[in-house]
């Protein structure tokens, strides 16, 4: 297992980023606050508008280091990533892959019944921490259902059909879970592009960060990170990337969310709301959250198929390296990953 690298979060949207041979250079107003050596690195994500130095772009480009710009509030901008890696083989393989319906389903489906499932745990680990609550049962007995019609779907349609269906009774009861600060922080129901709350604000993030490691992590292993199998393919769009978010999202993303609430290391001042524009994080807010995200990625487990015990923040490069087993032929299917 490769080691799990640096990731350099730049979260005041006034930084421009430049290099200094061999360093990465932060600026604000033309004033050098921070550098660090790119050797260090395995990815970049700014948030703000300023952007980055053609010399600094091409240091990123030559060390492997990928550039990602989010918006202020955490909406994707663009990502920058070195010479295309890995054997020429495998990617062809799976353009052939892609290409073909049933196997294509069959990825899809394993992929959204992982998602499902890790859902219905989460469920049933607070059922275990905090008692019964008949609201969330029910909601477990329902996605258990729906993770069954997933494996039964003829086509892309229906699959995405009994998804929307899953995700929606989830979120119904994600606010049983949070045990602390639920009035401060109401949540009716997933929205995004802009999120209404700050739940959601913090949901879509978290979910933005996930797509860039597993996109970065299929890229190192050999894989196109934009043919997927599950979401179409569209100019600009790592479809693979976010198909392989659709299993993770559950333990990276909303188990971190509501750690964050639980545990009051984010409050309700660390968010502004701006009408229709949605709500965006404050600056404070993004620091808080960026540190608990990399001390996140830094904590270990062990992996559930590969049982060897690895950092958090390798599970998108771990799986991605079986999927890419999986498309070479070395394994009869594709481990996806899911949590106890």
């Amino acid at each position: 297992m490769r080691k799990l690298l640096n990731t350099l979060y730049i979260t005041t949207p006034e930084s421009y980023l430049s290099k200094d041979g061999m360093n990465v250079v932060v600026s604000i107003n033309q004033q050098e606050v921070f550098r660090i050596p790119v050797i260090n690195l395995e990815s970049i994500v700014t948030f703000g508008y300023m952007g980055a130095s053609p010399g600094l772009m091409k240091l990123c480009m030559d060390n492997n280091v990928s550039l990602t710009f989010l918006s202020p509030n955490g909406r994707f901008i663009s990502r920058f990533q070195g010479p295309s890696r890995g054997n020429v083989l495998l990617r062809k393989k799976q353009y052939q892959l892609a290409e073909d319906e049933a196997w294509s389903l069959h990825v899809a489906k394993v992929m959204i019944g992982g998602k499902i499932q890790n859902y219905r745990n989460i469920l049933r680990r607070y059922q275990r921490d905090y008692g019964n609550n008949p609201e969330v049962e029910s909601a477990a007995t329902a996605l258990d259902v729906r993770k069954h019609k997933v494996f039964l779907a003829t086509d892309r349609l229906t699959l995405v059909g009994e998804e929307g269906l899953a995700a929606n009774k989830y979120f119904e009861v994600f606010p049983c879970m949070m045990t602390q600060q639920r009035e401060g922080f109401p949540f009716s129901g997933r929205n995004r592009r802009p999120p209404k709350d700050a739940v959601n604000a913090m949901l879509s993030l978290a979910y933005t960060l996930i797509a860039n490691d597993v996109a970065a992590a299929l890229e190192t292993v050999g894989l196109d990170p934009y043919v997927g199998f599950l979401h179409t393919l569209r100019p600009g769009r790592a479809s693979l990337a976010l198909d392989m978010t659709e299993e993770l999202r559950a333990y990276l993303g909303d188990r971190f969310v509501l750690s964050l609430i639980n545990r009051r290391q984010v409050t309700p001042s660390d968010f502004l709301y701006q009408g229709e524009q949605g709500v965006t994080m404050t600056e404070n807010g993004r620091k808080t959250f960026i540190t608990a995200w990399q001390n996140r990625k830094k904590e270990t487990l062990v992996h559930p198929y590969l049982n060897e015990k690895i950092p958090v923040g390798l599970v998108p490069h771990a799986q991605a390296m079986l999927l890419a087993r999986y498309v070479r032929g070395d394994i009869d299917d594709y481990p996806v990953f899911l949590i106890k």
